[in-house]
């Protein structure tokens, strides 16, 4: 099968390419992918569950990790689902619309998820070296105005990106070596010059990425140089503690956005991409649920209620 067509267009259909494989290997992706999905939606599910029944998960760290859990369910829900259908039916062919939409919200949510990760790197920094100002500072007023602009200013940044892929020509039919439409694809799939579309994708890597990564930074140096400061070894890791599920989620999430942007390799590029879209959400529920006190007992006493109301 060629790899484009001889007529341009600025509305052409794309064809996913991602895994050239035989029939039974199809299947055996649907089953890993699907049981990824659901695993993410369940756990994520939960995670808002839990926070929104229960008082105690009434604070800032829980409530921007409902909005992270949240954004996963939507990042997701915009990708997966499309891979599925692929793997089940073989039908490789994707709309010029459909590829844009998931062009628009895979953006959107790269952007929320770095200021909700800032957001969240904020507040601890704020627990840990104002423990006695924490409830004063970190607000629920403040804890709005910190994820409402991430929501707003993401969601309407991300529509640039369409818009300078719109103006770009195609072959009319494109086929893209990835499981679903996002910038830098698009960008390589382009027959038009795209020096404008790369140098806002600059820009946004600029804003989206190293902005947040050296607020990020900037609190965890002086959460470090906070806890540095407790004398007892045991006091010491009790407090870093409160950060490791956070920091965990961090590295995964800026490390493989890095590699995969840097990335030169095709097939680096589609596992990589696919690692982007499912590692962090499906290990968000297991990282800050295993790792946290709080929510190991709400689950416990969700259970306990349970089966108190059926006795």
């Amino acid at each position: 099968m060629g790899e484009e067509s001889t007529n341009i267009t600025s509305e052409p259909t794309f064809f996913v390419f991602a895994f050239f494989i035989s029939e039974n290997q199809r299947l055996i992706i649907l089953a890993t992918v699907l049981v990824i999905y659901l695993v993410i939606l369940s756990g994520n599910l939960l995670i808002i569950s839990l926070i929104c029944l229960e008082p105690r998960l009434h604070t800032p760290m829980y409530f921007f990790l409902c909005n992270l859990s949240t954004l996963d369910i939507l990042y997701v829900s915009i990708t997966l689902p499309k891979l599925i259908y692929v793997c089940h039916t073989g039908d490789h062919v994707m709309s010029y619309t459909s590829c844009m939409v998931q062009l628009y919200f895979s953006a959107a949510s790269g952007s929320i998820e770095c200021y909700l990760m800032t957001s969240m790197a904020i507040d601890r920094y704020v627990a840990i070296c104002f423990p006695l100002r924490y409830s004063l500072i970190m607000s629920k007023k403040v804890c709005v105005l910190m994820a409402f602009p991430a929501w707003f200013v993401s969601l309407v940044n991300a529509s640039i990106l369409p818009c300078f892929a719109h103006n770009l020509t195609y072959f009319d039919m494109v086929f893209l070596k990835s499981f679903y439409c996002e910038v830098k694809t698009i960008s390589n799939a382009s027959t038009s010059d795209n020096t404008i579309l790369k140098i806002t994708i600059i820009i946004s890597i600029i804003y989206i990425g190293v902005i947040p990564s050296c607020l990020i930074l900037a609190s965890y140096i002086r959460i470090i140089y906070t806890v540095l400061k407790i004398k007892s070894s045991a006091g010491r890791w009790k407090t870093f503690s409160r950060c490791t599920s956070h920091l965990t989620i961090v590295v995964l999430c800026y490390g493989c956005g890095t590699i995969f942007y840097l990335s030169q390799s095709h097939e680096k590029e589609i596992v990589l991409s696919f690692m982007f879209v499912t590692l962090v959400p499906i290990l968000n529920p297991l990282v800050f649920s295993l790792r946290n006190r709080d929510i190991t007992e709400a689950i416990r006493r969700r259970i306990d209620c349970r089966i108190t109301s059926q006795v």
